[in-house]
């Protein structure tokens, strides 16, 4: 059984922490958050030790790995220093996204867990459900064929004014990521945006794509819009074929170019995904199984490199938006 400490306690930290203490592959030993009100209440939920400090955590428990749930600025600012603390303790971290919200930051954690041969995961839950794993069964079996675009839009309301770029930054790493999960490398960005009434970011935008493997795609998001369902959506189509994956788990569709019968894979009722929670309840597991079966850093599924990745493609999409031209990586 793997020992892991979560460092960060908000609502995400709690639950990462809860996850672990349910996860058979699990034991959670500690808690660490720099606000008092919330270590000391985290510590006495789940019954194990809070500290104030991570490195103090780190020395004190020694854990074979932990969870950076902090947020900070664009959410991501305050994931640099507990990730390069954990590293330095030989600790392998599972980070929340985005890696970090400034680039040669994210460069660095990720080229420093390399130089350690520590696994570096990030918390890209969006590709970790049966019916995302189901489509990339399809894709991979080949009956999509030779691949020729994807379509993909987020949405949910976050009234929250941070940075201009919040929205782009924060939201779009899941999106981003899956767009990768199905068609590699991303080669160029074009994005426009448009803050909506009240507005001071932009908190609706658009992205072009275009794929190394000359897959061309669009990307669609906002801060804007309640909710409700459905909030996510991908299309990707090929010579052969296309499937429709709705809400990350709830349904995908296969529609074959030859036949006129499609296959519908929906969550089941019992024994199926019960809410949002599960997607993170899939992807911690996941860390901790492929730790308990020694994967190596290189095999780690939603990796700091695939983190980084997505980054680069929100970062080109910022410089497009600012210059109002096409970005190539």
């Amino acid at each position: 059984m793997l020992r892991v400490a979560v460092i960060g306690m908000g609502p995400i930290g709690h639950r990462h922490a809860q996850i672990y203490q349910e996860d058979e592959l699990t034991e959670l030993v500690g808690v660490c958050d720099i606000r008092e009100d919330r270590r000391t209440a985290a510590a006495q939920k789940f019954g194990v030790p809070g500290f104030a400090s991570a490195s103090e955590m780190l020395s004190a428990l020694q854990p074979d790995f932990v969870s950076v749930a902090t947020g900070g600025y664009e959410y991501g600012s305050d994931h640099y220093e507990p990730t390069m603390q954990a590293l330095a303790a030989g600790c392998h971290v599972l980070c929340e996204k985005p890696l970090c919200n400034e680039i040669p930051r994210a460069e660095e954690m990720v080229r420093f867990a390399r130089e350690r041969n520590l696994c570096l995961g990030v918390n890209l839950n969006h590709r970790f459900t049966p019916a995302t794993l189901l489509a990339k069964r399809w894709q991979e079996e080949g009956r999509l064929g030779h691949l020729l675009f994807i379509n993909m839009s987020m949405w949910i309301y976050n009234p929250v004014e941070s940075s201009p770029w919040f929205h782009i930054k924060a939201l779009h790493p899941h999106t981003v990521d899956v767009m990768r999960y199905f068609c590699g490398d991303v080669e160029a960005v074009q994005c426009f945006a448009q803050k909506a009434p009240g507005r001071s970011i932009w908190s609706t935008a658009t992205f072009n794509l275009r794929f190394r493997n000359g897959v061309v795609g669009t990307l669609t998001g906002s801060y804007d819009i309640q909710r409700g369902h459905p909030m996510e959506r991908c299309e990707v189509a090929g010579v052969k074929g296309r499937f429709v994956l709705e809400d990350m788990w709830r349904q995908v569709t296969l529609y074959p170019a030859d036949s006129l019968e499609k296959t519908v894979y929906t969550n089941p009722v019992f024994g199926g995904f019960r809410d949002f929670t599960d997607t993170f309840r899939w992807r911690l597991h996941k860390f901790a199984q492929q730790l308990t079966e020694g994967a190596r850093p290189e095999e780690i599924d939603g990796s700091g490199e695939d983190g980084l990745a997505a980054q680069r493609v929100l970062q080109a999409a910022i410089e497009s938006l600012q210059t109002e031209t096409v970005v190539h990586l």
